[in-house]
């Protein structure tokens, strides 16, 4: 049987591989492990039309254990593990399929400091899911209480605002809210600035989140940006904890790019603990040599925003992050949350004088393609021969200044292939070549 947690929590195609009796599980298992009589969860999701549904249910399990749970309603992921933290709650527990599509639909939990959870107490839960009618169910006189409470998002709105007016700016700046749940603070947060802020893709139906849009799809805030002549232009995802910038001539500028541009700006200041940068593996090599050119030093982890924290954690790094724009702040948050990472842009932006395209131009990258491709049986391509093969015909006609890197996605159905190296032509083909071998194989 599958593991039921991934990368990012448990992720599927709402009412159909992820149900809401997995959610009303997930609440029996999560009131009895992280919490208990006395000892609220807190349950935040976003703009999904399956969000309704799968919170219910989550409440239904937790009451029925006995415990508490206040609903705070629509609210960014990092909003929502602030609030955990904040609040003094014993869990939370988020609904969100974050840049996936509206069909997808998701449930993380976080522990009492609003974290991610350790991979052990994962399979904890994992077992008493599976068990979770076997648990000790409260009698009647002591179920617990559904409570509707929409102002602890003032924990959160509070933070941010403090942080916002310490960045003072006169930008004029776009934000793609992409019809997620970031569009209930975003603007407010950014105008706090003083900057003149500009709102897209803010009107969500249910089923429009990351529609073409957002961090996933950063075309249309490029046009937004040029069309405004706005000097800047932030895309957050579906739960906005991640963001995709443009600058002023709608070029994307991604993850690893803003993380260079933070990493380089806290290091000449001697605002880099340790010089450290942490990175998954996915990260271009363009951003490591810059940084170590300069100084720093770049430490890399598995793919997921827990093992950049965890990293950071270990080695006592400041700064990290991934290159599908999770940014981790840890002076400010715990989490990604794109909110903060586009305040930490303008506050570059504003004391160096320079415009983003300048600042993003001294971290030259090396040519990275990635690949998605669908694939039945994505665990299975280690054990695959003719992949094996073709990774190492790969790895040796790029050679040590390049790399491939395979991996079977942590939250969907997919093989992820990334190639990276000196010459563009040549990793466009071998990335085409492994992802078409892959999906022969994997399928």
């Amino acid at each position: 049987m599958p593991r039921l947690f991934g990368t990012d929590g448990i992720r599927g195609v709402a009412n159909v591989d992820l149900k809401p009796t997995l959610a009303y599980a997930l609440g029996r298992a999560t009131a009895h492990r992280l919490a208990g009589p006395g000892r609220p969860i807190v349950i935040g999701q976003d703009t999904r039309r399956s969000g309704d549904m799968f919170a219910a249910a989550i409440v239904a399990g937790a009451t029925s254990m006995g415990v508490d749970v206040h609903l705070v309603g629509v609210v960014p992921t990092p909003a929502l593990a602030h609030i955990t933290a904040a609040g003094h709650f014993a869990a939370g527990i988020m609904v969100s399929a974050s840049h996936n599509p509206a069909r997808d639909n998701g449930l993380k939990v976080l522990d009492e400091r609003g974290l991610k959870l350790d991979e052990a107490v994962e399979d904890e839960l994992e077992q008493l899911i599976w068990t979770s009618e076997e648990l000790p169910s409260a009698p009647a006189e002591k179920l617990g209480l559904a409570i509707q409470d929409p102002k602890l998002l003032e924990l959160y709105m509070s933070h941010r605002l403090d942080l916002a007016k310490a960045t003072p700016s006169s930008l004029r700046v776009v934000v793609d809210c992409a019809n997620g749940s970031g569009g209930i603070a975003a603007a407010r947060i950014l105008e706090a600035t003083g900057a003149e802020v500009q709102v897209l893709f803010n009107d969500p139906d249910g089923i429009n989140i990351n529609a073409d849009c957002g961090a996933t799809s950063p075309g249309a805030l490029a046009r937004g940006v040029v069309e405004r002549g706005a000097d800047v232009g932030f895309a957050l995802d579906g739960d906005a904890d991640r963001l995709i910038a443009v600058d002023a001539s709608g070029c994307v500028v991604d993850g690893d790019a803003v993380l260079g541009v933070l990493a380089l700006d806290r290091l000449a200041r001697g605002r880099l603990p340790n010089g450290a940068l942490v990175v998954s593996v996915l990260s271009n090599g363009g951003l490591q040599k810059t940084l170590e050119d300069a100084g720093g030093q770049v430490i890399r982890t598995p793919v997921g925003d827990k093992y950049i924290l965890e990293g950071m954690l270990v080695s006592g790094a400041g700064l990290g992050g991934e290159k599908s724009g999770h940014v981790i702040v840890r002076e400010h948050t715990t989490s990604g949350d794109g909110i903060v990472t586009a305040l930490e842009i303008m506050s570059v932006i504003g004391r160096s004088g320079k415009t983003l395209a300048d600042l993003a131009a001294t971290v030259p990258m090396l040519p990275q393609q990635p690949r998605t491709i669908p694939a039945r049986h994505k665990d299975q391509w280690e054990g695959d021969p003719a992949i094996r093969r073709a990774i190492a015909s790969a790895e040796a006609r790029l050679g040590s200044s390049g790399r491939v890197l395979v991996r079977p996605s942590g939250t969907e159905p997919a093989i992820r292939v990334m190639v990276e190296g000196p010459e563009a032509a040549l990793v466009g083909e071998l990335a085409d070549t492994l992802a078409a071998l892959a999906g022969e194989r994997l399928n």
